[in-house]
């Protein structure tokens, strides 16, 4: 029996599995703004932190139910043209906390300078977009003109290396400067700068290491037949802990193959753990299913989707995934995972996410 989640213990879950966590993302802005542009205007810094992170107001979308927040996550405030708006509305709060403040500055000499506040904070809105794109549950960057979803597929939700250099070029420099201010040394240059662009660059040196594994990766996984069969493509996905081991998921003809992947040998299977899932035949229930509004959200994001049909009493569940979010021969589902409930006349009668349900249909 599915059992109905709060909608705030859902939103935490789904938030956390499909973004970067946001404090990478505040990190990156705060770096951003140390690196050189706190000294081109006032309030430069605090203006790029918050815009670094203030796309993922879409989560607010939940409000009006998970599939509605699902179908509109890393949508408008994701792309290039939302990013206006969300780089106005932080520019805008700025403006209005400095007023509250009674215009008080750090540096009087250094006044704010708003146009360029808004420029600073769309671009910390694009290191946002980037982030994002790194992992695989991917972006929508030409929304609303062109809905095509983008992944780089090679960060993990949770890049613990990423997270320490950009923690260290913070937090160095700001120490080094007390040591010195302990032994009498002075600086023409303010602590900081070096520090935050050292660890912009370390980023970009990551993601150069880890685009080559990934690629190694996925050569490994298209070198080879599955059950006989070639495959048609092959993506591998990235895992927290290492950048060597990668989930892979390969289609065929007639079913997907999962399995893990060691970049460093390269080798596919390394450890018997190569999972074969046949695709299902289409029946008017999944079909019924697949038009829903949940169904054709989640087949419009989904890379690798797989639907399961349930009999119940009073009709059939409809359960949809995607292969990206499932490590070979683990069978729990995950929250990305959705269901669609129907009648016995194939109409909707529930849907959602995870072992939660809404309460009523969603409509557009």
């Amino acid at each position: 029996m599915l059992q109905r989640e709060s909608h705030v213990f859902f939103l935490l879950r789904i938030t956390a599995l499909s973004n970067l966590e946001p404090i990478t993302h505040f990190l990156t802005g705060a770096c951003i703004g140390r690196a050189g542009l706190n000294r081109k205007t006032a309030l430069a810094t605090a203006t790029v932190t918050l815009a670094a992170e203030a796309p993922d107001v879409d989560v607010l979308g939940e409000v009006k139910g998970r599939v509605f927040g699902f179908a509109h996550h890393r949508g408008f405030t994701h792309s290039f043209l939302g990013l206006i708006l969300t780089s106005a509305l932080v520019v805008g709060l700025i403006y209005l906390i400095w007023r509250l403040r009674g215009r008080k500055l750090k540096d009087p000499k250094l006044p704010p300078r708003w146009g360029l506040l808004f420029l600073f904070a769309y671009l910390a809105g694009l290191s946002h977009i980037l982030l994002d794109f790194t992992n695989n549950y991917g972006v929508r960057p030409f929304w609303p003109f062109f809905e095509k979803w983008y992944s780089w597929d090679i960060v993990f939700i949770v890049e613990p290396i990423m997270l320490l250099l950009l923690t260290a070029g913070l937090v160095l420099p700001s120490l080094f400067s007390f040591v010195d201010r302990e032994i009498g040394v002075r600086r023409k240059v303010p602590a900081g700068r070096w520090g935050a662009t050292l660890a912009l660059l370390g980023v970009v040196a990551l993601w150069g290491v880890r685009d080559y594994e990934h690629r190694r990766a996925i050569n490994a996984l298209e070198a080879r037949t599955y059950q006989n069969a070639d495959p048609v493509r092959a993506s591998a996905f990235p895992l927290w802990w290492t950048p060597l081991r990668w989930v892979g998921v390969v289609e065929t003809q007639n079913f997907f193959a999962a399995t893990m992947v060691d970049s460093a040998t390269p080798e596919t299977d390394p450890e018997g753990e190569m999972q074969v899932i046949y695709k299902p035949e289409e029946t008017p229930v999944t079909l019924a299913a697949k038009r829903s509004y949940l169904g054709r959200v989640f087949l419009d994001w989904a890379q690798y989707p797989i639907t399961e049909t349930e009999p119940v009493e009073s009709g059939y569940i409809v359960r949809f995934r995607d292969l990206r979010f499932q490590q070979p021969g683990r069978t729990n589902r995950s929250v990305l995972s959705a269901f669609v409930k129907l009648d016995r006349d194939l109409k909707v009668v529930d849907e959602g996410f995870g072992s939660g349900r809404d309460r009523k249909p969603a409509s557009d």
